[in-house]
């Protein structure tokens, strides 16, 4: 996507669109994005290879609130592991390995994004 169109995004729709892109340069495969099941929202889904991704991403101007990857607690772990399971469930993929990735993105004072990928982020 052009770099002055996502420039123009919410800040968390713009993280999401360079953590895509980002992703898509490693050989990640985008299945969907922004999945919702039971209000609960996987911001994208990908194919790493074998795996099966479910990838929060998480996007910050500045560090006033905390470190991105300080936003997964563990409740938000719970509700995205339902949300896996209920994608899973709805597209009736049985057996198929899958993890949790969290993919934190920090705009620097050049409004540069700073891109910090966390593989297997937890279970």
């Amino acid at each position: 996507m052009e770099k002055n169109k996502i420039d123009s995004f919410p800040l968390g729709l713009r993280g999401e669109e360079i953590a895509a892109s980002y992703l898509e340069e490693k050989g990640y495969r985008i299945l969907e994005k922004h999945f919702f099941f039971h209000h609960t929202e996987i911001d994208l889904i990908a194919r790493d290879g074998h795996y099966l991704v479910f990838i929060e991403v998480k996007t910050r101007k500045s560090e006033d609130f905390g470190f991105p990857e300080e936003a997964m607690t563990e409740r938000k772990k719970s509700h995205l592991r339902k949300a896996a399971e209920g994608y899973l469930y709805l597209n009736q993929l049985n057996k198929v390995d899958c993890r949790f990735d969290v993919v934190c993105i920090r705009f620097n004072r050049e409004n540069q994004p700073e891109i910090e990928h966390f593989i297997n982020a937890f279970e």
